[in-house]
Protein backbone atom coordinates (compact mmCIF):
# COMPACT_ATOMS: atom_id res chain seq x y z
CA UNK A 1 0.00 0.00 0.00
CA UNK A 2 2.87 2.23 1.05
CA UNK A 3 4.44 1.28 -2.61
CA UNK A 4 0.84 2.93 -3.99
CA UNK A 5 0.57 6.03 -1.76
CA UNK A 6 4.13 7.05 -2.72
CA UNK A 7 3.40 6.62 -6.32
CA UNK A 8 0.37 8.81 -6.25
CA UNK A 9 2.23 11.31 -4.29
CA UNK A 10 5.16 12.04 -6.89
CA UNK A 11 2.56 12.27 -9.61
CA UNK A 12 0.74 15.14 -6.93
CA UNK A 13 3.64 16.84 -7.04
CA UNK A 14 5.38 16.04 -10.42
CA UNK A 15 5.85 19.33 -12.00
CA UNK A 16 4.34 18.32 -15.69
CA UNK A 17 0.84 16.58 -13.78
CA UNK A 18 -1.94 18.67 -12.01
CA UNK A 19 -4.35 16.57 -9.35
CA UNK A 20 -6.96 18.99 -9.77
CA UNK A 21 -9.98 18.27 -12.03
CA UNK A 22 -9.57 19.92 -15.59
CA UNK A 23 -11.98 18.29 -18.32
CA UNK A 24 -10.53 18.48 -21.70
CA UNK A 25 -9.36 16.48 -24.60
CA UNK A 26 -6.56 18.78 -26.27
CA UNK A 27 -3.67 17.67 -23.70
CA UNK A 28 -4.30 13.85 -23.80
CA UNK A 29 -4.53 13.95 -27.47
CA UNK A 30 -1.91 15.79 -28.64
CA UNK A 31 0.24 12.97 -26.60
CA UNK A 32 -1.35 10.17 -28.38
CA UNK A 33 0.03 11.78 -31.73
CA UNK A 34 3.30 12.27 -30.22
CA UNK A 35 3.14 8.65 -29.57
CA UNK A 36 1.65 7.78 -32.82
CA UNK A 37 -1.61 7.32 -31.81
CA UNK A 38 -1.55 4.08 -29.46
CA UNK A 39 -4.91 4.08 -28.83
CA UNK A 40 -5.87 2.83 -32.87
CA UNK A 41 -4.25 -0.35 -31.66
CA UNK A 42 -6.99 -1.65 -29.53
CA UNK A 43 -9.21 -3.39 -31.18
CA UNK A 44 -12.73 -4.24 -29.64
CA UNK A 45 -13.27 -0.92 -27.22
CA UNK A 46 -16.27 -0.94 -24.70
CA UNK A 47 -16.59 2.56 -22.68
CA UNK A 48 -18.54 2.41 -19.83
CA UNK A 49 -20.27 5.57 -19.00
CA UNK A 50 -22.66 7.35 -15.93
CA UNK A 51 -22.75 8.37 -12.67
CA UNK A 52 -23.76 4.85 -10.92
CA UNK A 53 -22.73 0.88 -11.27
CA UNK A 54 -19.71 1.28 -13.65
CA UNK A 55 -17.15 -1.09 -11.94
CA UNK A 56 -20.01 -4.14 -11.26
CA UNK A 57 -20.86 -3.61 -14.36
CA UNK A 58 -17.68 -3.96 -16.21
CA UNK A 59 -16.69 -6.21 -13.40
CA UNK A 60 -19.37 -8.96 -14.52
CA UNK A 61 -19.18 -8.48 -18.15
CA UNK A 62 -15.38 -8.53 -17.83
CA UNK A 63 -15.80 -11.75 -15.96
CA UNK A 64 -18.37 -13.12 -18.71
CA UNK A 65 -15.66 -12.71 -20.92
CA UNK A 66 -12.50 -14.04 -19.21
CA UNK A 67 -15.48 -16.98 -18.62
CA UNK A 68 -15.30 -17.58 -22.64
CA UNK A 69 -11.94 -17.91 -22.75
CA UNK A 70 -11.17 -14.57 -24.68
CA UNK A 71 -8.67 -12.03 -23.10
CA UNK A 72 -9.76 -8.42 -22.42
CA UNK A 73 -7.66 -5.61 -20.52
CA UNK A 74 -9.40 -3.14 -18.26
CA UNK A 75 -8.93 0.32 -17.07
CA UNK A 76 -10.94 1.57 -14.00
CA UNK A 77 -10.94 4.35 -11.84
CA UNK A 78 -10.94 5.02 -9.00
CA UNK A 79 -8.95 2.14 -7.66
CA UNK A 80 -9.79 0.60 -4.25
CA UNK A 81 -6.71 -0.21 -2.61
CA UNK A 82 -3.90 -0.36 -4.89
CA UNK A 83 -3.42 2.14 -8.16
CA UNK A 84 -2.18 -0.84 -9.93
CA UNK A 85 -5.76 -2.27 -9.94
CA UNK A 86 -6.59 0.42 -12.62
CA UNK A 87 -4.65 -1.56 -15.24
CA UNK A 88 -6.00 -5.12 -16.00
CA UNK A 89 -3.84 -6.69 -18.85
CA UNK A 90 -5.48 -9.64 -19.80
CA UNK A 91 -4.10 -12.23 -17.10
CA UNK A 92 -2.27 -9.52 -14.56
CA UNK A 93 -2.15 -6.16 -13.15
CA UNK A 94 0.82 -3.79 -14.47
CA UNK A 95 3.76 -3.96 -11.95
CA UNK A 96 4.76 -0.62 -10.17
CA UNK A 97 8.23 -1.05 -12.24
CA UNK A 98 5.66 -1.04 -15.86
CA UNK A 99 3.96 1.75 -14.54
CA UNK A 100 7.25 4.08 -13.31
CA UNK A 101 8.51 2.53 -16.46
CA UNK A 102 5.35 4.29 -18.75
CA UNK A 103 5.22 7.26 -16.69
CA UNK A 104 9.12 8.02 -17.40
CA UNK A 105 7.93 7.76 -21.28
CA UNK A 106 5.27 10.32 -20.83
CA UNK A 107 7.21 12.62 -18.96
CA UNK A 108 9.19 12.92 -22.39
CA UNK A 109 6.20 14.18 -23.74
CA UNK A 110 6.97 17.22 -22.14
CA UNK A 111 2.88 18.23 -22.53
CA UNK A 112 1.05 19.36 -18.84
CA UNK A 113 -1.56 16.68 -18.18
CA UNK A 114 -3.65 15.70 -15.32
CA UNK A 115 -2.93 12.82 -13.03
CA UNK A 116 -6.34 11.31 -14.47
CA UNK A 117 -5.04 11.51 -18.27
CA UNK A 118 -1.50 10.40 -17.28
CA UNK A 119 -3.04 7.53 -16.03
CA UNK A 120 -5.30 7.16 -18.78
CA UNK A 121 -2.32 6.74 -21.06
CA UNK A 122 -0.75 4.26 -18.65
CA UNK A 123 -3.21 1.80 -19.64
CA UNK A 124 -3.62 2.75 -23.54
CA UNK A 125 -0.11 2.51 -23.85
CA UNK A 126 0.31 -0.67 -21.86
CA UNK A 127 -2.89 -1.99 -23.49
CA UNK A 128 -2.03 -1.52 -27.01
CA UNK A 129 1.17 -3.83 -26.87
CA UNK A 130 -1.35 -6.84 -26.23
CA UNK A 131 -3.49 -8.66 -28.68
CA UNK A 132 -6.48 -9.08 -26.37
CA UNK A 133 -10.52 -9.66 -27.83
CA UNK A 134 -11.63 -6.87 -25.71
CA UNK A 135 -10.43 -3.71 -24.30
CA UNK A 136 -12.55 -1.84 -21.61
CA UNK A 137 -12.44 1.47 -20.70
CA UNK A 138 -14.71 3.46 -17.69
CA UNK A 139 -15.05 6.78 -17.73
CA UNK A 140 -13.86 9.11 -14.86
CA UNK A 141 -16.25 11.64 -14.62
CA UNK A 142 -19.18 12.56 -17.54
CA UNK A 143 -18.02 11.14 -21.05
CA UNK A 144 -17.52 14.54 -23.41
CA UNK A 145 -14.03 15.67 -22.53
CA UNK A 146 -13.13 12.77 -20.29
CA UNK A 147 -9.63 11.48 -21.13
CA UNK A 148 -11.14 7.90 -22.24
CA UNK A 149 -13.17 9.54 -25.09
CA UNK A 150 -10.32 9.33 -27.68
CA UNK A 151 -11.79 6.59 -29.97
CA UNK A 152 -13.91 7.13 -32.98
CA UNK A 153 -15.07 3.94 -33.87
CA UNK A 154 -15.91 1.71 -30.14
CA UNK A 155 -16.86 -1.56 -30.52
CA UNK A 156 -19.71 -0.51 -28.05
CA UNK A 157 -20.90 2.30 -25.02
CA UNK A 158 -22.53 1.50 -22.26
CA UNK A 159 -24.44 4.00 -20.33
CA UNK A 160 -25.33 2.74 -16.83
CA UNK A 161 -27.30 4.47 -14.30
CA UNK A 162 -27.47 8.42 -14.76
CA UNK A 163 -27.81 10.43 -11.88
CA UNK A 164 -26.89 14.00 -9.62
CA UNK A 165 -23.44 12.17 -8.33
CA UNK A 166 -20.98 14.47 -10.57
CA UNK A 167 -23.45 17.95 -10.87
CA UNK A 168 -20.31 20.08 -8.66
CA UNK A 169 -18.39 19.55 -12.42
CA UNK A 170 -21.15 21.25 -13.98
CA UNK A 171 -21.76 25.28 -14.40
CA UNK A 172 -25.75 25.36 -13.89
CA UNK A 173 -25.64 21.71 -11.57
CA UNK A 174 -28.59 20.40 -13.16
CA UNK A 175 -29.17 16.74 -14.06
CA UNK A 176 -30.20 17.79 -17.42
CA UNK A 177 -26.52 18.89 -17.92
CA UNK A 178 -25.31 15.41 -16.88
CA UNK A 179 -27.33 13.63 -19.05
CA UNK A 180 -26.43 15.76 -22.11
CA UNK A 181 -22.58 15.32 -21.55
CA UNK A 182 -23.15 11.60 -20.74
CA UNK A 183 -25.11 10.41 -23.68
CA UNK A 184 -25.29 13.37 -25.83
CA UNK A 185 -21.55 12.99 -27.19
CA UNK A 186 -21.43 9.31 -27.53
CA UNK A 187 -20.48 8.05 -30.79
CA UNK A 188 -23.27 7.34 -34.28
CA UNK A 189 -20.85 4.83 -35.09
CA UNK A 190 -21.38 2.02 -32.83
CA UNK A 191 -23.82 0.12 -30.39
CA UNK A 192 -25.27 1.37 -27.38
CA UNK A 193 -26.62 -0.34 -24.65
CA UNK A 194 -28.50 1.66 -22.10
CA UNK A 195 -28.82 0.89 -18.39
CA UNK A 196 -31.81 1.06 -15.86
CA UNK A 197 -33.18 4.15 -15.35
CA UNK A 198 -35.50 6.21 -13.61
CA UNK A 199 -38.66 7.11 -15.80
CA UNK A 200 -37.75 10.99 -16.32
CA UNK A 201 -34.40 10.20 -16.91
CA UNK A 202 -34.50 7.37 -19.50
CA UNK A 203 -37.05 9.63 -21.52
CA UNK A 204 -34.54 12.25 -21.53
CA UNK A 205 -31.85 9.97 -22.39
CA UNK A 206 -34.28 9.26 -25.44
CA UNK A 207 -34.65 12.32 -26.91
CA UNK A 208 -31.22 13.26 -26.50
CA UNK A 209 -29.87 10.11 -28.85
CA UNK A 210 -32.87 10.64 -31.35
CA UNK A 211 -30.50 11.88 -33.81
CA UNK A 212 -27.82 9.42 -33.04
CA UNK A 213 -27.18 6.82 -35.98
CA UNK A 214 -25.55 3.60 -33.52
CA UNK A 215 -27.98 0.84 -33.00
CA UNK A 216 -29.50 1.74 -29.65
CA UNK A 217 -30.20 -1.02 -27.34
CA UNK A 218 -32.89 0.17 -23.92
CA UNK A 219 -33.55 -1.50 -20.98
CA UNK A 220 -36.99 -2.75 -21.77
CA UNK A 221 -35.43 -4.90 -24.04
CA UNK A 222 -35.08 -6.89 -21.46
CA UNK A 223 -35.79 -7.45 -17.21
CA UNK A 224 -35.05 -7.99 -13.92
CA UNK A 225 -37.89 -9.67 -11.68
CA UNK A 226 -38.05 -11.67 -8.85
CA UNK A 227 -39.62 -14.98 -8.03
CA UNK A 228 -39.75 -17.41 -4.91
CA UNK A 229 -36.84 -15.19 -3.29
CA UNK A 230 -34.76 -15.29 -6.17
CA UNK A 231 -34.10 -13.21 -9.02
CA UNK A 232 -33.99 -13.50 -12.78
CA UNK A 233 -32.51 -11.89 -15.61
CA UNK A 234 -35.07 -12.21 -19.17
CA UNK A 235 -35.41 -11.02 -23.08
CA UNK A 236 -37.08 -12.20 -25.30
CA UNK A 237 -35.01 -15.74 -25.56
CA UNK A 238 -33.38 -16.17 -22.36
CA UNK A 239 -34.01 -16.82 -18.96
CA UNK A 240 -31.19 -16.62 -16.53
CA UNK A 241 -31.59 -17.48 -12.56
CA UNK A 242 -29.06 -14.61 -10.95
CA UNK A 243 -27.67 -17.72 -8.69
CA UNK A 244 -25.34 -15.13 -7.14
CA UNK A 245 -23.44 -15.70 -3.79
CA UNK A 246 -22.16 -11.82 -2.99
CA UNK A 247 -24.65 -9.93 -4.67
CA UNK A 248 -27.59 -8.38 -2.71
CA UNK A 249 -28.80 -4.91 -3.56
CA UNK A 250 -31.23 -4.72 -6.54
CA UNK A 251 -29.47 -1.94 -7.90
CA UNK A 252 -26.48 -4.07 -8.08
CA UNK A 253 -28.44 -7.28 -10.34
CA UNK A 254 -29.65 -4.44 -12.46
CA UNK A 255 -26.17 -3.55 -13.47
CA UNK A 256 -25.47 -7.58 -13.80
CA UNK A 257 -28.30 -7.79 -16.13
CA UNK A 258 -26.88 -4.76 -18.20
CA UNK A 259 -23.94 -7.09 -18.59
CA UNK A 260 -25.50 -9.73 -19.22
CA UNK A 261 -27.51 -8.50 -22.13
CA UNK A 262 -24.49 -7.56 -23.42
CA UNK A 263 -22.55 -10.59 -23.12
CA UNK A 264 -25.14 -12.64 -25.21
CA UNK A 265 -25.25 -10.20 -27.94
CA UNK A 266 -21.34 -10.83 -27.83
CA UNK A 267 -22.47 -13.96 -28.20
CA UNK A 268 -21.44 -15.63 -24.96
CA UNK A 269 -23.23 -18.36 -24.55
CA UNK A 270 -25.99 -18.37 -21.60
CA UNK A 271 -24.34 -21.37 -19.79
CA UNK A 272 -20.89 -19.84 -19.38
CA UNK A 273 -22.85 -16.54 -17.66
CA UNK A 274 -24.23 -19.25 -15.67
CA UNK A 275 -21.95 -20.37 -14.44
CA UNK A 276 -20.41 -17.74 -13.76
CA UNK A 277 -22.62 -15.71 -11.56
CA UNK A 278 -21.78 -17.56 -8.44
CA UNK A 279 -18.37 -16.03 -8.43
CA UNK A 280 -19.23 -12.50 -8.63
CA UNK A 281 -17.88 -9.99 -5.93
CA UNK A 282 -17.50 -6.79 -6.08
CA UNK A 283 -14.75 -5.24 -3.89
CA UNK A 284 -16.01 -2.59 -1.48
CA UNK A 285 -19.62 -2.48 -2.91
CA UNK A 286 -21.74 -4.50 -0.85
CA UNK A 287 -18.61 -5.85 0.55
CA UNK A 288 -19.38 -8.08 3.94
CA UNK A 289 -15.85 -8.85 5.63
CA UNK A 290 -16.02 -12.58 6.55
CA UNK A 291 -12.61 -12.73 7.35
CA UNK A 292 -8.81 -10.65 8.44
CA UNK A 293 -8.06 -8.27 10.90
CA UNK A 294 -10.86 -6.54 11.20
CA UNK A 295 -13.13 -9.38 11.45
CA UNK A 296 -11.36 -10.94 14.55
CA UNK A 297 -11.47 -7.54 16.52
CA UNK A 298 -15.31 -7.90 16.52
CA UNK A 299 -17.40 -9.66 18.91
CA UNK A 300 -18.68 -12.86 17.32
CA UNK A 301 -22.45 -11.42 16.92
CA UNK A 302 -21.07 -8.48 14.79
CA UNK A 303 -21.30 -8.76 11.04
CA UNK A 304 -19.34 -5.42 9.47
CA UNK A 305 -19.76 -4.84 5.80
CA UNK A 306 -18.22 -1.85 3.30
CA UNK A 307 -20.38 -0.03 0.18
CA UNK A 308 -18.64 3.30 -1.56
CA UNK A 309 -21.91 4.51 -2.14
CA UNK A 310 -21.43 8.37 -2.40
CA UNK A 311 -24.14 9.61 -4.56
CA UNK A 312 -27.99 9.86 -3.27
CA UNK A 313 -29.34 7.06 -6.03
CA UNK A 314 -26.60 4.48 -4.47
CA UNK A 315 -27.69 6.03 -0.86
CA UNK A 316 -31.75 4.88 -1.57
CA UNK A 317 -30.22 1.51 -2.97
CA UNK A 318 -28.33 0.99 0.15
CA UNK A 319 -31.40 1.82 2.28
CA UNK A 320 -33.33 -0.18 0.31
CA UNK A 321 -30.92 -3.31 0.75
CA UNK A 322 -30.78 -2.61 4.87
CA UNK A 323 -34.40 -2.01 5.80
CA UNK A 324 -34.96 -5.68 4.60
CA UNK A 325 -31.68 -6.60 7.50
CA UNK A 326 -33.70 -7.80 10.92
CA UNK A 327 -31.14 -7.00 13.17
CA UNK A 328 -29.60 -3.49 14.72
CA UNK A 329 -27.63 -1.34 11.95
CA UNK A 330 -24.83 0.73 13.50
CA UNK A 331 -23.27 2.93 9.90
CA UNK A 332 -19.35 4.55 9.98
CA UNK A 333 -20.12 7.36 7.62
CA UNK A 334 -16.60 9.09 5.59
CA UNK A 335 -16.93 11.24 2.60
CA UNK A 336 -14.77 13.31 0.39
CA UNK A 337 -15.59 16.77 -0.65
CA UNK A 338 -17.91 17.99 -3.60
CA UNK A 339 -20.19 15.60 -2.84
CA UNK A 340 -23.66 15.93 -1.31
CA UNK A 341 -23.50 15.06 2.21
CA UNK A 342 -26.98 16.83 3.47
CA UNK A 343 -28.90 14.75 0.65
CA UNK A 344 -27.00 11.77 1.12
CA UNK A 345 -27.65 10.88 4.56
CA UNK A 346 -31.33 11.54 4.19
CA UNK A 347 -31.28 8.62 2.05
CA UNK A 348 -30.97 6.39 4.72
CA UNK A 349 -33.19 8.34 7.66
CA UNK A 350 -34.31 5.29 10.19
CA UNK A 351 -32.05 2.66 9.18
CA UNK A 352 -28.92 2.85 11.57
CA UNK A 353 -29.54 2.98 15.20
CA UNK A 354 -26.27 4.97 15.43
CA UNK A 355 -23.69 6.71 13.00
CA UNK A 356 -20.12 7.26 13.70
CA UNK A 357 -18.90 10.01 11.42
CA UNK A 358 -14.75 9.93 10.66
CA UNK A 359 -12.18 11.14 8.05
CA UNK A 360 -11.03 9.33 5.32
CA UNK A 361 -7.07 8.18 6.04
CA UNK A 362 -4.54 10.24 3.56
CA UNK A 363 -7.21 11.99 1.45
CA UNK A 364 -6.84 15.87 1.52
CA UNK A 365 -9.92 16.13 -0.40
CA UNK A 366 -11.74 14.21 2.93
CA UNK A 367 -14.79 16.01 4.63
CA UNK A 368 -14.17 16.13 8.38
CA UNK A 369 -15.78 14.36 11.31
CA UNK A 370 -17.10 17.18 12.22
CA UNK A 371 -18.91 18.37 9.36
CA UNK A 372 -20.55 14.88 8.66
CA UNK A 373 -21.50 15.11 12.31
CA UNK A 374 -22.73 18.66 12.21
CA UNK A 375 -24.87 17.18 8.74
CA UNK A 376 -25.63 14.29 10.97
CA UNK A 377 -27.51 15.88 13.92
CA UNK A 378 -29.20 17.73 11.49
CA UNK A 379 -31.12 15.49 9.96
CA UNK A 380 -31.78 13.51 14.02
CA UNK A 381 -29.54 10.59 13.25
CA UNK A 382 -28.03 9.52 16.77
CA UNK A 383 -24.27 10.56 16.31
CA UNK A 384 -20.67 10.50 17.42
CA UNK A 385 -17.66 11.50 15.53
CA UNK A 386 -14.25 9.72 15.78
CA UNK A 387 -10.32 10.51 14.77
CA UNK A 388 -10.11 7.75 12.88
CA UNK A 389 -11.59 3.91 11.85
CA UNK A 390 -10.21 2.05 14.76
CA UNK A 391 -11.71 4.90 17.05
CA UNK A 392 -15.13 4.81 15.34
CA UNK A 393 -14.96 0.78 15.62
CA UNK A 394 -14.32 1.25 19.31
CA UNK A 395 -17.13 3.45 19.76
CA UNK A 396 -20.15 0.77 18.13
CA UNK A 397 -18.75 -2.84 18.51
CA UNK A 398 -20.16 -4.63 21.43
CA UNK A 399 -21.75 -8.08 22.45
CA UNK A 400 -25.01 -6.87 21.15
CA UNK A 401 -26.21 -8.38 17.46
CA UNK A 402 -25.58 -6.11 15.41
CA UNK A 403 -24.72 -4.97 11.61
CA UNK A 404 -22.09 -2.51 11.25
CA UNK A 405 -21.94 -0.64 7.51
CA UNK A 406 -19.31 1.58 6.93
CA UNK A 407 -20.38 3.58 3.68
CA UNK A 408 -19.60 7.62 2.06
CA UNK A 409 -16.72 6.60 -0.03
CA UNK A 410 -14.85 4.38 -1.98
CA UNK A 411 -11.84 5.79 -0.39
CA UNK A 412 -12.33 4.82 2.68
CA UNK A 413 -13.38 1.39 1.77
CA UNK A 414 -10.32 0.43 0.14
CA UNK A 415 -9.03 2.09 3.29
CA UNK A 416 -10.61 -0.89 5.35
CA UNK A 417 -9.79 -3.61 3.03
CA UNK A 418 -5.85 -2.74 3.62
CA UNK A 419 -6.21 -2.39 7.39
CA UNK A 420 -8.26 -5.94 6.85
Amino acid sequence: MSKSINLYKQLANHKLFNKSVNFGLKRIKLALDLLENPEKKLKNVISVVGESGKFTTLFSLKSFIEANNQKVTTHISPSLRDIRERFYMGDKYLSFKEIKKTIKQIEKLNIPLTIFECLTLVYIINASELNVDYNIQETGALWRLDSNNIHNFPKLQICTNINKQHLNFLKRKTLDEVIKEDVGFLSDFTNIYVGKQSPNVLRKIKTKLKNNKSKIIYPDTWKLFKKGGRYYYQDRKYKIKLNTKNVYSKGMFENVCLAIKVALDLKINKKTIQKTLPLLSFEGRFQYLNKGKIKNKLHKNEIIMIDGAHATADAQNLASYLKNIKIPIYGIWAMTKNKEPDLFIKQLKGVFKKVVTMPIENELNSVSSNELYKVAVKNKFKVEKSNNFAEALKKISSKEKKLIVCFGSLYNCGNILNKN
